[in-house]
């Protein structure tokens, strides 16, 4: 029996966006910020799924648990993929999210709405303690805005613009970020892993939609 998983992060925003959309699964979710103790994980990975296997792979060693790391990122179109697996340090290490978007913002001056394109790529992967894993990805069309927009999200939400409805994720709802993010289609697809092999009761009956 399936009964905790652990989140391998302290970061607040990502932890709470998980949970949620886990909070209809019996199961408890920890997080780094329960094991003060655990190491610091350089995530020297090429890309976002080597990323997310390093880290889940030294927290399950560490912790003994079932363990749940993700490596997320936005990749520009018109910047060959940057800032891609350096997104959370792009402007340096300990970077702000404020210096994160001023610098994207100064990298795209000038550049035309047209030629804006970008993609949220999520690589999420479920370690377990004995070595097996299983991946599951998610990826988030949209483009870069020129101006922050939206009290809500964290990261690039103020600048990541959604033609299909006019908005920035930061001006959507928590929940209504739940149902379209890159990180919501890889949580997706592992709801239905975890339904499928460890609560088979939760699982969709035709007609029903689902909760996130």
């Amino acid at each position: 029996m399936l009964k905790t998983i652990v989140i391998a992060s302290k970061n607040n925003g990502k932890i709470e966006e998980i949970k949620d959309m886990l909070s209809d699964l019996p199961i408890e979710i920890l997080s780094l910020n329960h094991y003060p103790n655990a190491p610091d994980v350089e995530e020297n990975g090429r890309t976002f799924l080597e990323n997310a296997l390093i880290k889940a792979h030294a927290i399950a060693d560490f912790t003994g648990m079932p363990v749940l790391a993700d490596d997320s990122g936005l990749e520009v179109d018109h910047l060959a993929g940057e800032p891609g697996i350096f997104s959370a340090r792009y402007a340096g290490t300990g970077a702000t999210d404020g210096e994160n978007n001023h610098k994207l913002l100064m990298a795209l001056k000038n550049v035309p709405a047209t030629q804006r394109g970008a993609s949220f790529h999520c690589a999420l992967v479920l370690y377990w303690p004995h070595g097996e894993y299983q991946v599951f990805e998610g990826r988030w069309r949209g483009r870069i805005g020129d101006e922050f927009r939206g009290g809500y999200g964290f990261g690039y939400d103020p600048l990541f613009y959604l033609p299909e409805i006019g908005k920035t994720v930061a001006e959507i709802t928590p929940a209504e970020k739940n149902k379209r993010s890159h990180r919501s289609q890889a949580v997706s697809e592992l709801k239905k892993y975890l339904q499928s092999n460890y609560f088979p009761e939760k699982r969709l009956r035709p007609g029903r939609s689902a909760a996130w």
